[in-house]
């Protein structure tokens, strides 16, 4: 059974989310749709691809990762196909895709269509692509391969010998705060060393938690989430909210010798 995964901003009030599985099961009856999530922030480009950056390794190879975020991103928007690592991305080419993997993919293919581009031209395109890919076709016969994508450049931590200054990458529906600091920069960095984190004006948090529970209910901690992204939260409760931590919020580490 071929899988299929959509991630979009339509969000579930309304009939957009429904209207794409539609038109995909009736070119492709026999895929599984899975739901990444429909609950992207309008246009955002950065969360989507951070929602399915951390979601497509856990699926099959062979997958088709359907993204549809900032369609009409241009007045003549253009759509890739990428291959990569084993599996199939569909979405237009608005800087998604060089926030979706480190360096350039496997291949990528610029879709050809003929008809005007509208929402509902292009859902059909989105379902006949979805097909071609599930029917085992040669995408080369819908695409031009290229090795051109727009680029967009994301926040980065700012770093020196004693010091990683990083932002709020993400708030997840249980107010944990996901910073843009991995661990292995984490340990590159520290070198073993004792650390305090700084946030606002609060006390700084100065150990690594394993787990949630290593502090008692209500306590701050942080940890490297499943993702290996360090992370603020709060043992059973809101950090974002407690604490009023927002995206692109700044946090500071300081090593200490």
């Amino acid at each position: 059974m071929q899988v299929v995964t959509l991630t979009t901003d339509f969000g579930t009030k309304d009939f957009y989310a429904a209207y794409l599985k539609g038109r995909i099961l009736s070119f492709a009856n026999q895929v599984t749709i899975v739901d990444v999530t429909h609950q992207i922030d309008a246009y955002n480009i950065v969360q989507a691809a951070y929602m399915l950056r951390n979601a497509y390794p856990a699926f099959p190879k062979g997958t088709i990762h359907l993204l549809s975020v900032n369609n009409f991103y241009d007045a003549e928007p253009r759509f890739l196909i990428v291959e990569h690592q084993g599996h199939f991305f569909v979405a237009s080419d608005n800087g998604i895709f060089s926030l979706l993997f480190d360096g350039l993919p496997d291949a990528m293919y610029e879709l050809s269509f003929e008809s005007e581009l509208n929402v509902r031209n292009l859902n059909e395109l989105f379902a006949g692509v979805v097909s071609h890919i599930a029917d085992g076709k040669d995408i080369a016969e819908i695409g031009e391969l290229t090795n051109k994508r727009m680029e967009r450049i994301s926040i980065q931590p700012i770093i020196g010998k004693n010091y990683i200054r990083g932002t709020v990458n993400h708030i997840d529906a249980f107010g944990n705060v996901i910073l843009n600091i991995d661990r292995s920069l984490f340990e590159r960095i520290g070198q073993g060393r004792a650390f305090e984190l700084y946030f606002k004006r609060f006390d700084p948090i100065c150990a690594i938690s394993d787990k949630y529970s290593d502090q008692s209910e209500g306590e701050i901690l942080c940890l490297f989430n499943s993702s290996g992204l360090l992370e603020i939260a709060v043992n059973s409760g809101q950090a974002a909210s407690l604490f009023s931590l927002s995206v692109d919020d700044t946090i500071q580490i300081d090593f200490l010798d």
